[in-house]
């Protein structure tokens, strides 16, 4: 399937207006073709085609107020700042805060060039590519948790972040509830009595999953890290956890093999539990008892999944890829659960 489709009607806009911006600021003068990444069930992101370089746009789906998620101020920020840091964020261009262009705020940056890996990955791929992606993960997350939190100041709110947390996503949980899943109210509770103290806040990324990975394996590398709308300072393990809600092993239940969304059980790829150690080994942090971790892992990917069913529900997107996000927090909901019990 390809990566870049026509723009979806729901999500169109006048390039000539976002080129008449951009052109003094990049030195282009012919309109760019537009094309619209498939991928991203929160923010938007087009590609702008001009002849010689390709920029990719970011901007929050229409009519959608500048809550966290959906913040490009706030998104341009993080990356601009850490890209002298952790050299595979992207470069930033520019940031539109001129709502008269767009309707919202929105920003451009270079495109990452290099493969972008999903559900399932070519046959030409071996074992040994396999293991690179792999190691590239955890290793950039780990190296990702040794950044200097200064960087990002403004977002460290201190000491509480873990009930920050739980209570916030139980509270986006029911206020985004339809009566066709789970009121979740088990696991919000357990969550709510099973805090840990955070052992530390650090920069973290919120979304670190294979398919916000640009790879370039001929080089055997990794040539960007995307989507840092919800990166923050945080609890390392918390971010850990989050990565580890999309994580399918080999032996996981059917209903939760069928969530997959990366090629997580492909040999050559950890488990969850070999993930877990090697982060520790890397990170030179410990854990005895990873469930809260992962249990607000699973229960965050479940509210972020919630959020975008109930938009769907109401008819404030038609995009197909959200029509069964139902049955997928059902399904979520039902794993923490079985956790805890």
């Amino acid at each position: 399937m390809s990566e870049l489709t026509p723009v979806r009607d729901e999500d169109s806009f006048d390039i000539e207006k976002v080129h008449q911006w951009l052109a003094p600021r990049i030195e282009q003068s012919a309109l760019p073709d537009i094309l619209q990444f498939r991928s991203g069930a929160s923010n938007l992101t087009y590609l702008l085609r001009y002849p010689d370089r390709d920029i990719v746009l970011r901007r929050p789906p229409v009519g959608t107020k500048a809550i966290s998620a959906h913040d490009m101020k706030r998104e341009f920020l993080i990356q601009s700042r850490l890209k002298p840091v952790y050299s595979l964020v992207p470069t930033m261009i520019a940031l539109c805060e001129d709502h008269s262009i767009l309707g919202s705020d929105f920003y451009l940056m270079d495109r990452v060039e290099g493969e972008i890996f999903r559900r399932d990955v070519p046959d030409s791929l071996t074992e040994s590519d396999i293991s690179v992606m792999a190691e590239s993960l955890v290793s950039g997350l780990a190296q990702l948790h040794s950044v200097d939190a200064s960087v990002l100041t403004e977002l460290n709110k201190g000491p509480g972040y873990v009930n920050r947390q739980v209570e916030g996503w139980s509270k986006r949980y029911r206020n985004a509830l339809t009566d066709d899943v789970l009121d979740g109210e088990e696991v919000m509770r357990w969550l709510d009595a099973n805090q840990p103290e955070s052992i530390e806040l650090c920069v973290i990324h919120g979304d670190w999953r294979i398919d916000n990975f640009v790879f370039n394996l001929d080089e055997r590398k990794v040539a960007g890290v995307l989507d840092w709308e919800l990166a923050t300072v945080g609890d390392p393990l918390m971010d850990l956890g989050s990565s580890l809600a999309y994580w399918v092993d080999r032996d996981d239940d059917a209903a939760f093999a069928a969530l997959r969304r990366q090629p997580s059980h492909l040999p050559g790829m950890p488990t969850r539990s070999e993930f877990i150690a090697r982060y520790l080994a890397l990170s030179g942090r410990r854990c005895d008892d990873f469930t809260f971790y992962e249990v607000f892992g699973l229960f965050r990917l479940t509210v972020i999944i919630q959020q975008i069913w109930a938009r769907y529900r109401a008819g404030q997107t038609t995009n197909p890829a959200f029509e069964g996000f139902g049955m997928a927090v059902n399904i979520l909901i039902n794993r923490a659960g079985r956790l805890i019990s």
